[in-house]
């Protein structure tokens, strides 16, 4: 068992590591192929690298987007070193690096400058890169390490502190290119992160309702693929044939569906199982550590 354990951790590892290579490949053809070119600026700290490469782009110290993207994260590593934890910081760094570095490598090149196409394919693309960093428990870095310590110690999210901070760099990339650019940013800001809701599921959560005749079974089985809570609900009644049932009730995220699915086919494939989609939860639903 031992053993098994450190090949599975090993392959997590090297999982991780692949993956913040393919993130990095993908920020850098987003930047290089669709924002550069149609003059897009990206979200968070991506955006002000961008915005800081713009600025001292005619000046005597050329300070690049690859290089700044790298810069102004690292405080954001240290904090993360110390609020957050090691293994994911490490693979944080390792994905920024990866970023910077294929953005310096891969060379541009201008597909089209319409900076519709431009606001839609680059959001489409670093969204998929996010997204997927996200479900494997990889931070691409930014105000996403601020979100996850404010919301480690505090319970509550950055939200407004992400809408000012974009909000600022949609006004940049007015300021510089001409106001219809805010909006083609904004554009992209938008398509960017209902890619990564599409692909970053874990977030999504579900409120499951489950009415058994074998409610032990199911709560074994349940709990044996996937940690949530359950809510159980004695003394409901079939209309059609008055026999006796078990009501359940849990909350899981979107990415832990196929768990639910093959847990409830081991445990009672008859039972009748609602999924209500996209719920709101107030009070506490466990999260994974990253």
């Amino acid at each position: 068992m031992d053993e098994l354990q450190k090949i599975w951790k090993r392959h997590q590892l090297v999982a991780r590591a692949s993956t913040a290579f393919i993130y990095g490949i993908l920020v850098a053809i987003a930047m290089n192929f669709f924002w550069d070119p149609g003059k897009i600026y990206s979200s968070g700290i991506t955006g002000l690298a961008q915005l800081i490469a713009t600025l001292t782009a005619h000046t005597p110290i050329h300070l690049s987007a690859a290089l700044m993207l790298f810069v102004l994260n690292v405080p954001l590593f240290v904090l993360s070193w110390r609020a957050i934890g090691h293994r994911f910081t490490f693979f944080t760094i390792l994905a920024v690096v990866f970023s910077s570095v294929m953005i310096k490598t891969i060379h541009p090149i201008t597909l089209t400058n319409d900076p519709i196409i431009c606001a839609i394919f680059g959001g489409a693309v670093n969204g998929f890169g996010t997204g997927t960093c996200l479900k494997n428990g990889i931070s691409t870095g930014g105000l996403d390490i601020l979100g996850l310590t404010l919301r480690k110690r505090t319970g509550k999210s950055i939200g407004t502190i992400n809408i000012i901070f974009n909000a600022f760099i949609v006004l940049s990339a007015g300021a510089m290119y001409g106001w219809p650019h805010a909006f083609y940013s904004a554009i992209g800001l938008i398509v960017n992160a209902k890619v990564i809701d599409m692909v970053y599921t874990q977030q999504q959560k579900m409120q499951v309702m489950i009415v058994t005749t074998r409610p032990n079974s199911v709560i074994d089985c349940i709990q044996n693929h996937i940690r949530r809570g359950i809510t159980i609900v004695h003394g409901a009644e079939g209309a059609y044939r008055h026999d006796k049932k078990t009501i359940l009730f849990t909350v899981v995220s979107r990415y832990e569906q196929y768990e639910l699915k093959k847990a409830m086919q081991e445990s009672d494939p008859h039972a009748f199982v609602s999924i209500a989609e996209n719920v709101h939860i107030m009070g506490h639903f466990y999260e994974p550590e990253p």
